[in-house]
């Protein structure tokens, strides 16, 4: 077996944009058990927490590239500052000879700013409207100024992180714009890059078992079974390594060019690709929501 095939990225560069914690960090990771040069940033890092003040910092997510067999390289970086954007491109322009093969727009951060229970006449305002400048105008300004490298070099793979890949309503008024939203860059990203060789998709994972929501269920990666008492449908989850694997599925495919544009999920890359998630297995939130949960709250839906 080739060192291709065992680190199908090896000698690529990727940045992930928002690579702090949850699907961030397993992609980060992934990538680098895949070979790749990882460029994690976000604003959590050991010289100061981001307000969401957690624990985890884009330090500990480039060290856990680098144990992964890839190289993590972190940058602490506002990404809804154009400038400290246009900086850190410059410097992966200058470090990587104006290589970058992966883009991950993977910012959010928009958990505390979401309101699930009021319609939007009920919701404030300002808190809605910075929640989609946290998670959609920070995915424009990043792309605004990595793609020229990937232009340049005719080749790459961009991926917007987003959740769920269909037209279906998410339950709250700024949270669904936000994600629903996302997909759109893909699809508006990839009509302009295709004539350049760059692709350009959405991706969602299914439940996912992030840092917050293992606390949020008082639970482990070690025990986080033991969360199924409070909501069954936990029992069908996956961890962060699932949407990391996936995406390196892609950015691995010769081919890829034929998915661009598309709203893809972890559910239907596996039966393509073929990867499971960290312990083996191959979580399948679709088909769970059809055995379980179309009932009551309608059919999940079909890929934009």
């Amino acid at each position: 077996m080739t060192n291709e095939e065992i680190r199908p990225l090896t000698g690529k560069v990727a940045l992930v944009a928002g690579g702090t914690r949850g699907g961030g960090r397993g992609v980060a990771v992934a990538l680098g058990a895949a070979g790749a040069t990882v460029y994690v940033t976000g604003r959590s890092s050991a010289a100061g927490r981001s307000d969401l003040d957690r624990p985890e910092t884009i330090e500990a997510t480039a060290q856990a590239v680098t144990a992964a067999g890839g190289l993590g390289i972190p940058v602490r970086t506002d990404h809804s500052r154009p400038e400290e954007v246009r900086v850190l491109v410059e410097r992966i322009e200058a470090e990587q000879s104006g290589q970058l093969d992966v883009l991950v727009n993977s910012v959010w951060g928009g958990d505390p700013l979401t309101d699930w229970e009021h319609p939007l006449w009920e919701q404030d305002l300002d808190t809605g409207i910075r929640l989609l400048r946290q998670a959609v105008e920070t995915h424009v300004i990043t792309s605004r100024f990595a793609l020229p490298l990937m232009v340049a070099r005719k080749r790459g793979l961009v991926v917007e992180v987003t959740d769920g890949n269909t037209a279906r309503y998410r339950g709250s008024f700024f949270y669904d714009l936000a994600k629903s939203s996302v997909i759109r860059l893909a699809v508006a990203q990839a009509a302009e890059l295709k004539p350049h060789g760059v692709a350009a998709v959405a991706i969602t994972p299914g439940f996912l078992r992030s840092e917050a929501l293992l606390e949020h269920f008082g639970v482990t990666e070690d025990n986080w079974r033991d969360g199924v008492a409070k909501d069954p449908n936990f029992a069908h989850s996956e961890t962060p390594a699932y949407l990391g694997r996936a995406i390196v599925a892609l950015a691995a495919d010769p081919d890829i060019m034929t998915k661009s544009g598309r709203a893809l999920a972890t559910w239907g890359l596996y039966q393509e690709y073929g990867f499971t998630d960290a312990d083996g297995t191959q979580p399948d939130f679709a088909a769970h929501w059809a055995a379980s949960l179309e009932q009551e709250y309608g059919p999940l839906g079909e890929p934009l």
